[in-house]
């Protein structure tokens, strides 16, 4: 008796006819539902009885995840970007052009060698040379007052001024002041609208403030660079420019050179100083004049009138009683000095107010018209607010004496 039955596979080749129908039919009714009802990312809603949670296919890195700011999500821009908008197009290209003499080589004025190198050769010899000269500055009035530095437009017969849009005018040097490195040039507008750089306060800045710098040092037009302030009122003479009168605002911002006369400006787009002075030595130092002495006096460089500078002739250096004990136990010392606080002679300028009223080299300047002085930039300070033909009465230690001595200030570019 049979259990079970069971039934004849068939054939290989029937088997798979049936397995290709049935395979084709389920791609067939696959493609209609697809087509029929699209899936989509923006369509898809999950069932209300399930839950899905996506996963990202890699580890996001943390250092660029902390470099998002969830506060700015899609700005690109920055507080520099702000700053330079602002400014920007006010900072101007000042190209110059003078003419100089130059001597003949005192070979070609020698009889030997003009017997064998001939008068035509020391007809050609070139007697005067145009020298071209390249800087920044920033219009501060939309008459087309442009301010920049001294040393940018020294001597220059032409002066051109170009816009960052690329528009072009004639520049007129106003008036120069050598002793703060300042100048202002006169643009003509004739009638057309100029953009005007906002003046901030540099009385207000601190240590450690964004400083942009905007010019066009070594050629590059409309360069910007960003640092910070290094240190306020660094001295001209600590600087090594014993000529001028100012102190500078140090910044660690890149200035080079034809960034002379350009602006330098906070994190809100006012300027807050005129970058000029670079050292061959120094490395990654630059300084500005302070905005705000320019402010003081560019109106009257705009009229074409001279700056007063009180001067008195001497130079000078402050002194504290350590420092004049260890110069008194010095047995080469080249003179002994009282063991005071105060501001030490270290020279006097012949025919000066200084020498005419009998200051000599080791005196020590303890008070200027009642205030005790002791720092060698506060002096320099009193004077330089002083008027041209003032007289100052100091009080002066010289030796184991006290002296009443009274100067007259004069101008110093009369020196």
């Amino acid at each position: 008796m049979q259990l079970f039955k069971f039934f004849r596979p068939a054939p290989p080749r029937i088997g798979a006819r049936w397995f290709a129908l049935i395979l084709g039919m389920t791609i067939a009714l696959s493609a209609l539902t697809i087509n029929a009802a699209p899936a989509t990312a923006a369509t898809f809603k999950n069932p209300p009885n399930l839950q899905f949670q996506s996963f990202p296919a890699t580890a996001a890195n943390p250092q660029l995840l902390a470099l998002r700011s969830p506060e700015l999500p899609g700005d690109t821009g920055s507080f520099v970007t702000a700053a330079v908008d602002r400014v920007g197009p006010a900072v101007v290209r000042i190209d110059t052009e003078r003419t100089v003499s130059r001597n003949l080589d005192p070979l070609m004025e020698d009889p030997f060698f003009r017997r064998f190198l001939g008068e035509d050769l020391r007809s050609l010899t070139p007697r005067q040379e145009r020298l071209r000269g390249q800087g920044s500055g920033f219009i501060i009035d939309k008459s087309g007052i442009v301010l920049t530095n001294a040393h940018v437009v020294d001597k220059a017969d032409l002066v051109t001024v170009t816009l960052n849009d690329g528009r072009t005018f004639p520049g007129e040097v106003q008036g120069t002041d050598e002793v703060t490195d300042l100048a202002v040039v006169k643009i003509n507008t004739k009638g057309v609208n100029l953009p005007v750089a906002a003046l901030g306060d540099s009385n207000a800045v601190k240590v450690g403030d964004w400083a942009i710098a905007v010019g066009n040092p070594l050629g590059f037009d409309n360069t910007v660079t960003l640092g910070i302030i290094s240190t306020l009122k660094r001295s001209s003479a600590a600087v090594g420019i014993p000529d001028k009168r100012l102190d500078f605002i140090q910044t660690d911002a890149a200035i080079n050179p034809g960034n002379s006369g350009g602006p330098l400006l906070n994190s809100r787009g006012e300027v807050i100083g005129i970058n000029t002075a670079i050292r061959a030595d120094a490395m990654g130092i630059g300084f500005a004049i302070p905005i705000d002495k320019a402010k003081a006096i560019y109106a009257q460089l705009a009229k074409g009138e001279e700056v007063s500078h009180p001067f008195l002739g001497i130079q000078m250096i402050a002194l504290t009683p350590e420092m004049a004990r260890e110069n008194n136990s010095d047995p080469n010392a080249p003179l002994m000095v009282p063991e005071v606080k105060g501001v030490l002679v270290m020279r006097v300028v012949p025919n000066t107010p200084a020498e005419k009223a009998g200051l000599r080299k080791g005196d020590v300047i303890v008070q200027i018209d009642g205030e005790e002085v002791t720092q060698a930039e506060q002096l320099q300070s009193l004077v330089d607010n002083s008027k041209i033909g003032q007289i100052l009465k100091l009080k002066v230690r010289r030796g184991a004496q006290i002296k009443e001595v009274a100067v007259q200030t004069a101008q110093l570019r009369d020196f």
